[in-house]
Protein backbone atom coordinates (compact mmCIF):
# COMPACT_ATOMS: atom_id res chain seq x y z
CA UNK A 1 0.00 0.00 0.00
CA UNK A 2 1.09 3.47 -0.74
CA UNK A 3 -0.53 6.60 0.53
CA UNK A 4 -0.01 9.72 -1.29
CA UNK A 5 -0.58 13.38 0.29
CA UNK A 6 -1.10 16.46 -1.53
CA UNK A 7 -0.31 19.61 0.10
CA UNK A 8 -1.52 22.72 -1.13
CA UNK A 9 -0.39 26.14 -0.25
CA UNK A 10 0.51 29.54 -0.96
CA UNK A 11 3.50 28.66 -3.22
CA UNK A 12 2.67 25.75 -4.52
CA UNK A 13 1.66 21.78 -4.31
CA UNK A 14 3.96 19.41 -2.31
CA UNK A 15 3.17 15.74 -2.38
CA UNK A 16 4.31 13.33 0.14
CA UNK A 17 4.56 9.40 0.05
CA UNK A 18 4.68 6.50 2.38
CA UNK A 19 4.06 3.28 2.67
CA UNK A 20 1.42 1.33 4.79
CA UNK A 21 2.74 1.98 7.84
CA UNK A 22 2.71 6.03 6.85
CA UNK A 23 5.60 6.32 9.63
CA UNK A 24 8.34 8.59 7.39
CA UNK A 25 7.56 10.21 4.11
CA UNK A 26 9.18 11.03 0.93
CA UNK A 27 8.31 14.68 -0.37
CA UNK A 28 9.08 16.53 -3.63
CA UNK A 29 7.93 20.04 -4.39
CA UNK A 30 7.30 22.56 -5.37
CA UNK A 31 4.94 21.77 -8.08
CA UNK A 32 3.12 24.62 -9.34
CA UNK A 33 5.61 26.83 -7.87
CA UNK A 34 5.15 30.29 -6.65
CA UNK A 35 1.15 29.47 -7.28
CA UNK A 36 -1.62 29.27 -5.24
CA UNK A 37 -3.06 25.71 -4.83
CA UNK A 38 -6.52 26.05 -3.09
CA UNK A 39 -8.33 23.12 -4.15
CA UNK A 40 -6.09 19.29 -4.54
CA UNK A 41 -8.37 16.29 -5.49
CA UNK A 42 -8.01 12.95 -6.20
CA UNK A 43 -10.27 11.40 -8.77
CA UNK A 44 -10.32 7.34 -7.57
CA UNK A 45 -12.76 5.99 -10.48
CA UNK A 46 -10.01 5.78 -12.71
CA UNK A 47 -7.48 2.90 -13.13
CA UNK A 48 -4.98 5.08 -11.92
CA UNK A 49 -5.97 7.50 -9.66
CA UNK A 50 -6.18 11.84 -11.47
CA UNK A 51 -4.82 14.15 -9.34
CA UNK A 52 -6.11 17.31 -10.01
CA UNK A 53 -5.19 21.22 -9.10
CA UNK A 54 -6.79 24.26 -9.08
CA UNK A 55 -3.74 26.54 -9.51
CA UNK A 56 -3.64 30.52 -9.86
CA UNK A 57 -0.83 32.59 -10.71
CA UNK A 58 -0.41 36.13 -10.20
CA UNK A 59 0.75 36.46 -13.78
CA UNK A 60 -1.42 34.20 -15.80
CA UNK A 61 -4.62 33.52 -13.46
CA UNK A 62 -6.55 30.38 -12.45
CA UNK A 63 -6.36 27.29 -14.35
CA UNK A 64 -6.70 23.24 -13.55
CA UNK A 65 -3.60 21.32 -13.80
CA UNK A 66 -4.07 17.33 -14.05
CA UNK A 67 -1.50 14.65 -13.23
CA UNK A 68 -2.18 11.13 -14.10
CA UNK A 69 1.14 9.89 -12.47
CA UNK A 70 0.85 11.03 -8.89
CA UNK A 71 2.12 14.17 -9.77
CA UNK A 72 5.30 12.70 -11.62
CA UNK A 73 4.14 14.73 -14.93
CA UNK A 74 1.60 17.41 -15.57
CA UNK A 75 -0.92 18.29 -18.20
CA UNK A 76 -2.52 21.98 -18.35
CA UNK A 77 -5.29 22.09 -21.21
CA UNK A 78 -4.26 24.96 -23.91
CA UNK A 79 -7.30 26.99 -23.34
CA UNK A 80 -9.22 28.18 -20.24
CA UNK A 81 -10.79 25.06 -18.34
CA UNK A 82 -13.34 26.96 -15.85
CA UNK A 83 -14.40 30.33 -17.65
CA UNK A 84 -17.81 32.27 -17.41
CA UNK A 85 -20.07 32.76 -20.24
CA UNK A 86 -19.37 36.01 -21.53
CA UNK A 87 -23.51 36.96 -20.31
CA UNK A 88 -22.38 36.29 -17.04
CA UNK A 89 -20.66 39.33 -16.38
CA UNK A 90 -17.92 37.76 -13.78
CA UNK A 91 -14.36 36.20 -14.10
CA UNK A 92 -13.08 33.45 -12.46
CA UNK A 93 -11.04 34.25 -9.22
CA UNK A 94 -9.75 31.09 -8.63
CA UNK A 95 -10.88 27.21 -7.79
CA UNK A 96 -11.75 26.31 -4.55
CA UNK A 97 -12.61 22.92 -4.32
CA UNK A 98 -13.01 19.29 -6.67
CA UNK A 99 -16.33 17.09 -6.05
CA UNK A 100 -16.46 13.72 -7.78
CA UNK A 101 -19.96 12.29 -8.72
CA UNK A 102 -21.19 9.96 -11.98
CA UNK A 103 -18.63 8.71 -13.87
CA UNK A 104 -16.58 11.27 -15.28
CA UNK A 105 -18.26 14.11 -13.77
CA UNK A 106 -16.17 16.60 -11.56
CA UNK A 107 -17.27 19.24 -10.15
CA UNK A 108 -15.30 22.49 -9.16
CA UNK A 109 -16.60 25.11 -6.51
CA UNK A 110 -15.09 29.06 -7.78
CA UNK A 111 -15.10 32.02 -6.38
CA UNK A 112 -16.71 34.38 -6.97
CA UNK A 113 -19.73 31.52 -6.01
CA UNK A 114 -20.64 29.44 -8.71
CA UNK A 115 -20.45 25.71 -9.26
CA UNK A 116 -18.78 24.41 -12.82
CA UNK A 117 -19.46 20.96 -14.02
CA UNK A 118 -16.93 18.56 -15.84
CA UNK A 119 -17.99 15.68 -18.10
CA UNK A 120 -14.29 14.24 -19.30
CA UNK A 121 -12.58 14.18 -16.19
CA UNK A 122 -11.78 17.84 -15.37
CA UNK A 123 -10.30 18.91 -18.86
CA UNK A 124 -12.76 21.21 -19.55
CA UNK A 125 -15.71 22.58 -17.77
CA UNK A 126 -19.32 23.92 -17.81
CA UNK A 127 -21.47 26.47 -15.92
CA UNK A 128 -24.28 25.14 -13.94
CA UNK A 129 -26.89 27.96 -14.73
CA UNK A 130 -29.35 26.69 -12.24
CA UNK A 131 -27.30 27.87 -9.58
CA UNK A 132 -25.94 31.08 -11.23
CA UNK A 133 -29.43 32.18 -12.09
CA UNK A 134 -30.67 31.63 -8.93
CA UNK A 135 -32.59 34.65 -7.27
CA UNK A 136 -30.64 34.66 -3.87
CA UNK A 137 -27.31 34.42 -5.86
CA UNK A 138 -27.32 38.96 -6.16
CA UNK A 139 -27.60 38.64 -2.47
CA UNK A 140 -24.88 36.50 -1.65
CA UNK A 141 -21.74 38.38 0.04
CA UNK A 142 -17.89 37.53 0.67
CA UNK A 143 -16.72 36.02 3.76
CA UNK A 144 -13.52 37.27 4.89
CA UNK A 145 -10.98 34.79 2.89
CA UNK A 146 -13.70 35.73 -0.09
CA UNK A 147 -17.03 34.64 -1.67
CA UNK A 148 -16.96 31.14 -3.09
CA UNK A 149 -18.83 27.93 -3.07
CA UNK A 150 -16.19 25.95 -1.47
CA UNK A 151 -18.42 22.53 -0.41
CA UNK A 152 -19.36 20.36 -2.89
CA UNK A 153 -20.94 17.52 -1.47
CA UNK A 154 -22.81 14.44 -4.60
CA UNK A 155 -25.15 12.24 -2.80
CA UNK A 156 -23.51 8.46 -3.34
CA UNK A 157 -26.33 6.82 -4.86
CA UNK A 158 -28.55 9.37 -6.22
CA UNK A 159 -26.63 10.99 -9.56
CA UNK A 160 -29.46 14.29 -10.13
CA UNK A 161 -28.63 15.29 -6.06
CA UNK A 162 -26.51 17.51 -4.70
CA UNK A 163 -25.60 19.41 -1.85
CA UNK A 164 -23.06 22.56 -1.75
CA UNK A 165 -22.22 25.68 0.69
CA UNK A 166 -20.61 28.71 0.33
CA UNK A 167 -19.46 31.62 2.33
CA UNK A 168 -21.67 33.87 2.75
CA UNK A 169 -24.79 32.39 1.41
CA UNK A 170 -25.17 28.64 3.28
CA UNK A 171 -26.48 25.67 2.28
CA UNK A 172 -28.43 24.91 -1.08
CA UNK A 173 -29.17 21.52 -2.46
CA UNK A 174 -30.21 20.33 -5.86
CA UNK A 175 -32.51 17.36 -6.60
CA UNK A 176 -32.81 17.75 -10.19
CA UNK A 177 -28.88 17.68 -11.32
CA UNK A 178 -28.33 21.17 -11.18
CA UNK A 179 -31.60 23.10 -12.74
CA UNK A 180 -33.22 23.88 -9.41
CA UNK A 181 -31.59 24.83 -5.93
CA UNK A 182 -33.23 25.18 -2.49
CA UNK A 183 -31.44 27.34 0.26
CA UNK A 184 -31.34 24.48 3.20
CA UNK A 185 -29.97 26.40 6.28
CA UNK A 186 -32.99 26.15 9.07
CA UNK A 187 -31.31 25.99 11.94
CA UNK A 188 -28.12 27.33 11.40
CA UNK A 189 -27.21 31.34 13.15
CA UNK A 190 -26.26 33.32 10.71
CA UNK A 191 -23.23 35.42 12.99
CA UNK A 192 -24.35 39.07 13.68
CA UNK A 193 -27.00 39.25 11.00
CA UNK A 194 -30.14 41.13 12.33
CA UNK A 195 -32.43 38.26 11.40
CA UNK A 196 -30.43 35.29 13.31
CA UNK A 197 -32.05 32.76 11.37
CA UNK A 198 -32.72 33.66 8.14
CA UNK A 199 -33.32 31.69 4.97
CA UNK A 200 -30.24 31.99 3.24
CA UNK A 201 -26.97 34.24 4.00
CA UNK A 202 -25.13 31.94 6.16
CA UNK A 203 -21.33 31.87 6.38
CA UNK A 204 -20.80 28.02 5.99
CA UNK A 205 -16.99 27.33 6.52
CA UNK A 206 -17.49 23.53 5.85
CA UNK A 207 -19.77 20.79 5.61
CA UNK A 208 -19.47 16.81 5.16
CA UNK A 209 -21.26 13.74 4.68
CA UNK A 210 -20.74 9.77 5.37
CA UNK A 211 -21.96 8.02 1.71
CA UNK A 212 -22.71 5.04 4.09
CA UNK A 213 -25.39 7.89 6.03
CA UNK A 214 -26.53 10.05 2.80
CA UNK A 215 -29.13 11.54 5.33
CA UNK A 216 -27.16 13.05 7.53
CA UNK A 217 -24.90 16.40 7.44
CA UNK A 218 -21.70 18.09 9.50
CA UNK A 219 -21.82 21.35 9.58
CA UNK A 220 -19.03 24.40 10.76
CA UNK A 221 -20.28 27.46 10.61
CA UNK A 222 -18.92 31.15 11.29
CA UNK A 223 -19.46 30.20 14.65
CA UNK A 224 -21.73 27.09 15.27
CA UNK A 225 -20.75 23.22 14.84
CA UNK A 226 -24.13 21.70 13.51
CA UNK A 227 -25.61 18.19 12.42
CA UNK A 228 -28.52 17.60 9.60
CA UNK A 229 -30.41 13.80 10.31
CA UNK A 230 -32.58 14.64 7.12
CA UNK A 231 -30.78 15.82 4.52
CA UNK A 232 -29.57 19.48 5.25
CA UNK A 233 -33.45 20.10 5.84
CA UNK A 234 -32.82 21.16 9.27
CA UNK A 235 -29.76 21.77 11.54
CA UNK A 236 -28.86 21.26 15.22
CA UNK A 237 -25.85 21.94 17.15
CA UNK A 238 -22.98 19.73 18.05
CA UNK A 239 -20.68 22.71 19.92
CA UNK A 240 -21.35 21.62 23.64
CA UNK A 241 -18.23 19.53 24.66
CA UNK A 242 -16.10 22.20 22.27
CA UNK A 243 -13.66 24.48 23.75
CA UNK A 244 -14.91 26.82 20.69
CA UNK A 245 -17.49 26.93 18.06
CA UNK A 246 -15.43 28.62 15.76
CA UNK A 247 -13.55 27.28 12.96
CA UNK A 248 -13.38 26.00 9.72
CA UNK A 249 -12.34 22.10 8.72
CA UNK A 250 -14.95 19.36 8.79
CA UNK A 251 -13.69 15.94 8.24
CA UNK A 252 -16.08 12.30 8.30
CA UNK A 253 -14.28 9.37 8.78
CA UNK A 254 -13.94 7.12 5.77
CA UNK A 255 -15.32 3.89 7.40
CA UNK A 256 -17.35 5.20 10.67
CA UNK A 257 -20.17 7.48 10.24
CA UNK A 258 -20.09 8.83 13.54
CA UNK A 259 -17.04 9.78 13.67
CA UNK A 260 -16.05 13.26 12.83
CA UNK A 261 -13.09 15.87 13.32
CA UNK A 262 -12.89 19.57 13.61
CA UNK A 263 -10.16 21.62 14.80
CA UNK A 264 -11.54 24.55 17.03
CA UNK A 265 -9.97 28.38 16.38
CA UNK A 266 -11.15 30.75 19.33
CA UNK A 267 -13.44 33.21 17.54
CA UNK A 268 -13.42 34.99 14.45
CA UNK A 269 -11.30 37.57 15.94
CA UNK A 270 -8.73 35.77 17.57
CA UNK A 271 -7.92 32.99 14.82
CA UNK A 272 -5.45 30.92 16.60
CA UNK A 273 -6.48 27.38 18.51
CA UNK A 274 -8.01 28.56 22.18
CA UNK A 275 -5.54 28.69 24.86
CA UNK A 276 -2.71 28.03 22.54
CA UNK A 277 -3.25 24.58 22.16
CA UNK A 278 -2.88 22.48 19.18
CA UNK A 279 -5.56 19.99 19.22
CA UNK A 280 -8.21 17.73 16.69
CA UNK A 281 -11.16 16.86 18.69
CA UNK A 282 -12.75 13.91 17.53
CA UNK A 283 -16.26 12.72 18.06
CA UNK A 284 -17.54 9.32 17.95
CA UNK A 285 -21.04 9.62 18.48
CA UNK A 286 -21.86 11.95 15.68
CA UNK A 287 -21.30 15.21 17.94
CA UNK A 288 -23.07 14.44 21.40
CA UNK A 289 -19.42 14.64 22.69
CA UNK A 290 -16.14 15.05 21.73
CA UNK A 291 -12.29 14.46 23.19
CA UNK A 292 -9.32 16.40 22.15
CA UNK A 293 -6.37 14.48 20.60
CA UNK A 294 -3.65 16.17 21.34
CA UNK A 295 -0.29 13.25 21.35
CA UNK A 296 2.44 14.31 19.67
CA UNK A 297 1.16 17.57 18.81
CA UNK A 298 3.05 21.45 20.14
CA UNK A 299 2.10 23.38 22.67
CA UNK A 300 1.97 27.10 22.61
CA UNK A 301 0.47 26.82 19.19
CA UNK A 302 -0.54 30.51 17.96
CA UNK A 303 -1.80 29.22 14.78
CA UNK A 304 -5.19 27.74 12.95
CA UNK A 305 -5.92 24.76 10.49
CA UNK A 306 -8.17 26.45 7.28
CA UNK A 307 -11.36 24.78 5.72
CA UNK A 308 -9.68 22.25 3.34
CA UNK A 309 -6.43 21.30 5.46
CA UNK A 310 -7.80 18.40 7.33
CA UNK A 311 -8.73 15.28 5.71
CA UNK A 312 -8.07 11.30 5.79
CA UNK A 313 -7.11 8.19 4.10
CA UNK A 314 -9.51 5.33 3.23
CA UNK A 315 -7.07 2.92 4.82
CA UNK A 316 -7.15 0.57 8.09
CA UNK A 317 -6.42 2.28 10.56
CA UNK A 318 -7.47 5.20 8.50
CA UNK A 319 -4.75 7.94 8.63
CA UNK A 320 -5.87 11.90 9.86
CA UNK A 321 -3.98 14.52 8.69
CA UNK A 322 -4.12 18.43 8.47
CA UNK A 323 -1.81 21.15 7.58
CA UNK A 324 -1.38 24.40 9.09
CA UNK A 325 -1.04 28.21 8.44
CA UNK A 326 2.61 28.03 9.67
CA UNK A 327 3.54 25.19 7.25
CA UNK A 328 3.72 22.11 9.34
CA UNK A 329 2.04 18.86 8.00
CA UNK A 330 0.79 16.69 10.96
CA UNK A 331 -0.09 12.62 10.46
CA UNK A 332 -1.60 10.13 12.83
CA UNK A 333 -1.89 6.46 11.32
CA UNK A 334 -4.26 5.62 13.89
CA UNK A 335 -6.87 7.64 13.88
CA UNK A 336 -6.12 10.90 15.85
CA UNK A 337 -4.34 8.69 18.65
CA UNK A 338 -0.72 10.29 17.93
CA UNK A 339 0.41 12.57 15.48
CA UNK A 340 4.14 13.77 14.10
CA UNK A 341 5.14 15.87 11.71
CA UNK A 342 4.80 15.08 7.80
CA UNK A 343 7.15 17.85 6.62
CA UNK A 344 7.56 21.77 8.14
CA UNK A 345 8.44 25.29 7.05
CA UNK A 346 6.34 24.71 4.12
CA UNK A 347 4.05 28.14 3.33
CA UNK A 348 0.77 28.53 4.52
CA UNK A 349 -1.04 25.60 3.91
CA UNK A 350 -4.51 25.87 1.97
CA UNK A 351 -5.39 22.10 1.50
CA UNK A 352 -4.63 18.78 2.24
CA UNK A 353 -5.95 15.50 0.63
CA UNK A 354 -4.67 12.29 0.53
CA UNK A 355 -5.58 8.45 -1.39
CA UNK A 356 -4.40 5.11 -1.26
CA UNK A 357 -2.49 4.25 -4.48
Amino acid sequence: MTVVLAIGTKKGLWLATSDGSRATWDVTGPHHSMNDVYAVGFDTRRRKPRLLAGITSEHYGPSVAFSDDLGATWQEPDHAPIAFPADADAALARVWQFAFGPPDVVYAGVEPSALFRSTDGGESFELVRGLWDHPHRPQWQPGFGGQAIHSIVPHPTDESRVTVAMSTGGVYVTTDGGDSWRARNVGIQAYRNPDPYPEFGQCVHKIAQHPDRPERFFAQNHHGVYRSDDGAETWQSIADGLPADFGFPMVVHPHRPDVIYNFPITADAERYAPGGRCAVYRSEDAGKSWDALTSGLPEGFWNGVLRDAMCVDTAQPAGVYFGTRSGTVFASADEGGNWSPVVEQLPDVLCVRAVVA
